[in-house]
């Protein structure tokens, strides 16, 4: 049995929460630096060579990417072997929020209720996701996630008889009726299966795959390009000056679901897709 103190997680997701709005990961990077390096509207090359400088300044002077600093969604892989002492993972998860937005002059954007809309101060509580593993490992990811993107996301249950045809016409729908209000170019993260609630979180999770990993099974890797083809001809481009880069990606993660099911999830995120981890 492995035993981790619950400060180490404070500590760890504090480090985390102020890192992802700091420093874009690699693949993201690397995606707008090829799109920049390929697209041919002068405009939609501008701005994206904006983007790459805005993301340099934040890596350099150690500032937020953007305003939106996002809400914490914390997803948590916790090995089976591993007991947690000194306090909750819950309560430790949401002191990391709070110091790191503090210590991080992050915006603090959480309402305590959906309708009051009192602001907590802190921006918590985060959003926590837990998966069992075997072992004695615990691993944390943060990424925050800003509004402008989560509130073009769409979910829908379509019926088995709507098939492949209707997963990619639902799929374009959303991310052309979201134009540009989610700040492209976009990240579209896509869950297919399992139940309502299920679907959006494979969709959640997509967003944190890497950019330049394609889905494991033939059909779905030829889907999410297919897909990326199909929205970057919307013409939409960056920030929605028109162009051909209006996605980086189309991230794809599916599940098991129910014979009268075909529960279908889009998760849409801006450019800055953030996302940190550690292995404790």
């Amino acid at each position: 049995m492995k035993e981790i103190h619950a400060d180490v997680i404070r500590d760890s997701v504090k480090k985390l929460c102020i890192d992802a709005n700091y420093f874009l990961p690699a693949d993201v990077k690397d995606a707008i630096k090829k799109a920049q390096a390929e697209e041919t509207w002068p405009v939609a090359k501008d701005i994206l060579e904006k983007i790459i400088e805005n993301v340099e300044i934040s890596r350099d002077e150690n500032v937020p990417m953007c305003q939106d600093t996002g809400m914490a969604c914390v997803f948590i892989e916790i090995g089976q072997d591993v007991h947690v002492t000194g306090g909750s993972i819950e309560d430790a998860v949401n002191e990391g929020v709070r110091l790191g937005y503090a210590e991080g002059y992050l915006r603090k954007s959480v309402v305590k209720d959906p309708i009051n809309r009192v602001n907590t101060g802190d921006n918590t509580p985060a959003v926590i996701y837990y998966d069992m593993m075997p072992g004695d490992k615990l691993k944390i990811m943060v990424a925050p996630k800003g509004f402008g993107s989560e509130n073009m996301s769409r979910i829908m249950m379509l019926k088995p008889a709507d098939g492949i045809e209707g997963v990619k016409e639902f799929i374009l729908k959303t991310v052309k009726e979201a134009g540009p209000n989610p700040c492209p170019p976009v990240v579209v993260g896509v869950g297919i299966g399992g139940t309502f609630d299920r679907a959006a979180l494979l969709a959640k999770k997509a967003l944190t795959r890497s950019l330049s990993v394609r889905n494991e099974d033939p059909f779905y890797r030829e889907l999410e390009e297919e897909l990326l083809q199909q929205i970057n001809a919307l013409g939409i481009g960056p920030q929605g000056f028109g162009g051909k880069t209006t996605a980086l990606a189309v991230n794809i993660e599916t599940f098991p679901t129910h014979i009268a099911g075909l529960p279908v999830a889009v998760n849409i995120n801006c450019h800055v897709t953030r996302h940190k981890e550690i292995t404790l």
